[in-house]
């Protein structure tokens, strides 16, 4: 397994407190300057190794930026912290980002992101909990996530450690059954440390997800399955950070975070293509201006 970056995540913890301590202006400048850093080792990242799902990794890194620099109660020096928040990726083909987020943090060293998808990397084109710490549970079959998530958070109410656990689900991976039976049981179960968040960038593998298998109304379904339910803008960070307040109702907490597919990047942002293809040389260097 990878180690931690003792420097690195000296550095993010007093970035951290310097986040939660500003205004609201501060703390979105400060979450802005992170995410576009993640971008840019995520296209770095996927440049060199050939492959990868750009557009749902830029869709989903200011969601991902927020959790790890202003909610999560995690250690990267003590990854298997009891009592720690957990955080699992479900949309799991979008490593990348989650990778990249990490090592901003000091889980493991940034220089480890340069192997990426190469032959025994421990960061392969899905994240395993065994090879890279930061990572709660092997993800990449669409809906399992969730259901785990809500195992981790029955666990922590078991155990009456005050822990939180965070899923982030793509809107495409909600067509999956399981999802709506892990809904059914999380709001059975009270589960109010549990937030459901969904990356709706509106697109999936080959069509837009209302075209493929409609979901809309998607707050009202997921309110009938008995979720407190919030609808964002998935890149306002300081909307992100009040979605994520603990549950008024005593019930799971559902983020609709309405995102743009391949955010950052003028000639990727929603465009279906963009799921699973590599940028060329020149597509590299424009992306990088425009991301900086």
């Amino acid at each position: 397994m990878l180690t931690a970056d003792a420097s690195q995540a000296a550095e993010w913890r007093s970035l951290r407190k310097e986040i939660l301590a500003g205004d609201a202006p501060f703390r979105s400048e400060k979450l802005h300057e992170r995410a576009q850093a993640t971008r840019r080792s995520v296209l770095q990242m996927i440049a060199t190794a050939g492959q990868g799902h750009i557009g749902g990794d830029f869709s989903v890194t200011d969601i991902l930026t927020v959790l790890f620099d202003a909610v999560l109660d995690v250690d990267p020096e003590d990854p298997r912290k009891d009592g720690r928040d957990q955080f699992v990726l479900s949309k799991g083909h979008c490593a990348a980002a989650l990778y990249s987020t990490l090592a901003h943090c000091g889980f493991f060293s940034a220089d480890e992101l340069k192997t990426f998808m190469e032959p025994l990397s421990a960061l392969n084109g899905h994240p395993n909990r065994v090879k890279v710490p930061g990572v709660e549970t092997n993800t990449g079959p669409l809906g399992h996530g969730l259901p785990v998530a809500v195992g981790a958070a029955i666990g922590a109410k078991l155990r009456g450690n005050g822990a939180n656990v965070y899923v982030v689900l793509g809107d495409g991976e909600m067509q999956e059954g399981s999802n709506w039976e892990a809904l059914m049981s999380a709001s059975h179960q009270k589960l109010d440390n549990l937030h459901v968040i969904v990356d709706r960038n509106r697109l999936q593998q080959g069509a837009r997800t209302e075209e493929t298998n409609g979901l809309d109304p998607l707050d009202a379904r997921l309110a009938s399955f008995g979720l407190e339910v919030r609808v964002i803008d998935g890149h306002d960070y300081n909307a992100l950070i009040e979605a994520m307040a603990p549950s008024t109702t005593g019930s799971p907490v559902g983020v609709i975070a309405n995102t743009t597919k391949g955010k950052g990047v003028s000639f990727i942002e929603d465009r279906v293509e963009w799921h699973h293809k590599v940028p060329s040389a020149e597509q590299t260097t424009q992306a990088f201006q425009e991301l900086s």
